[in-house]
């Protein structure tokens, strides 16, 4: 089992990232009864049948998939990914962000794909709160890596107001 980065400690991840495999359509594929992350095609496309199921629901989004496709679904997650391809592909932080402020999701936000340390900061700034992070990646240094800045000065998702209100409070 792999392991994670979340609520500021490293923990077991019982969540499955389910993908297509060459010739899979989305009506075929089977869904598994664990605790899946499945591809915004599958869920938008067999809908009904998964909430029928009772099973833990997770989705995923590609880079360039808009999260207003989930806007109405969002209380049916008890995950949701941000899949970041590559590390210069910033989408994923927008999405995050929209999750959070503009459709109110509270749940778990998990970056998964290319997520190295050196992102971790910024992502939790954006509302990320869990990163699956790339193998070779070490996650005690990524860890450690979320208190590289002990302030921040603008405003963001996990703190809605900038230092100087802070400081004038």
């Amino acid at each position: 089992m792999s392991e994670i980065i979340k609520n500021g400690g490293i923990v077991s991840d019982d969540w499955q990232v389910l993908k297509l495999a060459e010739g899979e359509s989305v009506e075929s594929v089977v869904l598994p009864g664990t605790a899946t992350l499945l591809p915004l095609a599958v869920w938008l496309a067999r809908k009904p049948e998964i909430i029928a199921s009772g099973q833990k629901t997770g989705v995923w989004l590609e880079s360039s998939e808009d999260p207003a496709a989930i806007a109405a679904d969002v209380a049916h997650f008890t995950v949701i990914g941000i899949d970041f391809p590559k590390f210069t592909d910033g989408r994923g932080y927008s999405s995050a962000r929209l999750l959070r402020e503009r459709y109110g999701y509270c749940g778990e936000i998990r970056a998964i794909g290319d997520v190295l340390l050196d992102q971790l900061f910024y992502m939790k700034r954006c509302g990320i709160d869990a990163f699956a992070l790339r193998a070779d990646q070490n996650p005690e240094k990524a860890l450690a890596s979320l208190a590289t800045f002990s302030e921040s000065y603008q405003a963001a998702v996990d703190q809605p107001q900038p230092l100087f209100r802070r400081r004038a409070a």
